[in-house]
């Protein structure tokens, strides 16, 4: 059987490899966060050169976890069809352009054919009705959005 590709966001890297939060929320998103590492290999994990510039900002200890992290996983390449993709969300106003990062996230996944968008970005990213409004302005296009969701989601929520 064939592994489902998964766009790895950078979100999921930071909450990978941040402290061990004291904020039940983002403590049960960094559980969440661990049990999709865990079972990594069950998934064909890819990131981009955009991943690897956000990861390798701010402190340099965390940047450095968070690089290493990303360490052998595939990169897909950012083309100029995504960048062309990535400003039309923002200029038709679905995504707003001071997250024009996010836009381009979903448009190297999308472009590449991704199952998954994996991230913990809820506001611009895994946001139903920003989803909703994307996959329809890529399917005039002839493309298809990938499934965007957080790890949580995509391991079906099980205790372990």
């Amino acid at each position: 059987m064939m592994k489902r590709k998964v766009y790895i966001e950078t979100s999921v890297v930071s909450y990978l490899t941040a402290r061990p939060s004291k904020n039940v929320i983002e403590a049960g998103h960094q559980q969440s966060t661990y049990q999709f590492w865990d079972r990594r290999d069950e998934f064909d994990l890819f990131a981009s050169e955009l991943v690897l510039t956000e990861c390798a900002a701010g402190d340099p200890d965390a940047a450095s976890k968070r690089l290493a992290a990303l360490h052998g996983i595939k990169l897909l390449d950012i083309t100029s069809y995504s960048i062309e993709l990535a400003k039309d969300l923002v200029t038709s106003g679905i995504i707003p352009s001071k997250a024009s990062e996010d836009a381009l996230h979903i448009s190297i996944a999308t472009i590449h054919f991704s199952d998954y968008l994996l991230t913990w970005n809820c506001r611009h990213i895994a946001n139903p009705e920003i989803q909703a409004r994307i996959a329809e302005n890529f399917q005039r296009k002839g493309l298809f959005l990938p499934f965007i969701c957080t790890p949580e989601e995509l391991m079906g929520g099980e205790d372990e």
